[in-house]
């Protein structure tokens, strides 16, 4: 069960980062956030953020070896990685109508596979 709530929580985790680091970018383009000075978007950003933080550190702490979790640092970066530009490119795809998947996109997601793979060689 650890290993299925530390992807869960770095799944939503990975949600509220995009949200945080791009969302500001759809506010704009809906000409919501135009007019903001750029310290009330790092605000907002920040905001954002903080929901992300408070599922990514117990992913962490309930995934980590250390902590009686299945996974060791390695592997819990490589597995959110894998999970970051899979929440990102699902994400962005569905906001941003100019963004499209390109086949060096599937190439990349490839090699993150690999890495995930190779990260839980023994």
């Amino acid at each position: 069960m650890k290993s299925f709530w530390t992807v869960i929580l770095l799944l939503t985790s990975n949600v509220f980062m995009t949200f945080a680091w791009y969302g500001h970018l759809k506010l704009q383009e809906m000409k919501i956030s135009t007019g903001w000075p750029v310290i009330l978007v790092i605000l907002f950003s920040w905001g954002l953020a903080f929901f992300e933080y408070c599922a990514q550190v117990p992913a962490n702490r309930i995934g980590f070896n250390g902590n009686g979790g299945p996974f060791s640092i390695m592997q819990l970066k490589v597995i959110q990685e894998a999970i970051s530009l899979t929440v990102f490119t699902i994400i962005v795809t569905f906001m941003f109508k100019g963004e499209s998947l390109q086949w060096n996109h599937i190439a990349a997601f490839i090699c993150l596979i690999l890495a995930v793979f190779f990260v839980f060689l023994k």
